[in-house]
């Protein structure tokens, strides 16, 4: 969001060529210029398609992603944060669609098709044993706490 809040507008000015994002989440910046598909796809496509917008107007737009650690405590970083946090611009995604819900929604999903794939496999019970709580219910797996 905070990469989001400051390029968008950085693109928009004329007479702008060259663009320095600082940025303690080098993950978020690879995953704008990424093309592979991810649960966030929607709000990173506006963001990537004004990049490739301002790259291709003119040959010397350039945009460049430092790093640069939270914990560094640059004075600018905390500036930048508390100007996010208090910004009036509102996500183009419903909290439905944050990263945390679509992590989780793809992970039940995956032990869900699991789950009906083991369910219906014939090796069951001949190379797999059912793990069982001290009141010998089945355990089914999960992806949280370490696992089961």
């Amino acid at each position: 969001m905070a990469i989001r809040t400051g390029l968008i507008p950085a693109i928009e000015i004329d007479g702008v060529h060259d663009i320095t994002v600082i940025t303690d989440s080098i993950a978020a910046a690879k995953k704008i210029l990424e093309s592979k598909v991810d649960p966030l796809q929607n709000m990173f496509i506006p963001l990537a398609s004004a990049i490739k917008t301002f790259l291709s107007k003119d040959g010397r737009n350039k945009i460049h992603f430092w790093y640069y650690p939270s914990k560094a405590e640059w004075p600018r970083h905390k500036l930048v944060d508390d100007q996010v946090k208090a910004s009036s611009c509102t996500p183009t995604f419903p909290s439905k669609e944050s990263h945390l819900f679509s992590h989780k929604k793809e992970c039940d999903n995956i032990l869900c098709e699991w789950q009906t794939h083991f369910a219906k496999s014939l090796k069951k019970g001949h190379y797999f044993l059912n793990f069982e709580d001290e009141k010998e219910r089945v355990i089914k797996p999960t992806y949280a706490k370490g696992g089961s």
